[in-house]
């Protein structure tokens, strides 16, 4: 029994794919074409496609407002506020040596202004001295005693 013909086989490293169909994206409709209504002479009324096209709408031109006051004003100070910042800072960077000299006198007359009055006492007690006492006095006080909150207090008192 002779075999049957086979096609010879060829052999391939890579399969062979079919190729895939490109995904299929929808896409969307163009417009649609307008319909009117329009009424014949003998009154009928026919509803179809229009065969031109219908003018759009056209959108309404924006009206240009004008600049608020305050933002004009507020505007045309920007650049004096900001000047004047910058000259007070310049101001106090030229003043700055002088300022700290100040300082440095304030705190010397205040030093002066505390230190002038204690000097004085000091310097009369060295020179006037104090009175001496000869006596010597002690108080003893033997009891005291006093009832209820705003009691009035009792007590001896000797003197020797």
């Amino acid at each position: 029994m002779p075999l049957p013909e086979h096609p010879p086989t060829t052999h391939h490293p890579i399969p062979i794919t079919e190729p895939t169909p490109a995904p299929l994206i929808p896409v969307q409709p163009g417009p649609l074409p307008d319909v009117q209504t329009i009424q014949l002479p003998d009154g009928r009324l026919i509803t179809g496609y229009a065969l031109t096209p219908v003018q759009p709408e056209l959108a309404p031109v924006p009206v240009v407002r004008p600049v608020p006051s305050w933002a004009k004003t507020t505007a045309l100070l920007a650049p004096t506020v900001g000047g004047g910042i910058a000259a007070a800072g310049y101001g106090l960077s030229a003043a700055a040596p002088g300022l700290i000299a100040a300082a440095h006198a304030l705190w010397a007359a205040a030093a002066l202004l505390v230190l002038v009055p204690l000097g004085a006492v000091a310097i009369l007690r060295a020179v006037c001295g104090r009175p001496r006492e000869e006596h010597t006095e002690t108080t003893q006080i033997v009891q005291v005693t006093a009832t209820g909150l705003f009691g009035r207090a009792n007590g001896t008192i000797n003197n020797r």
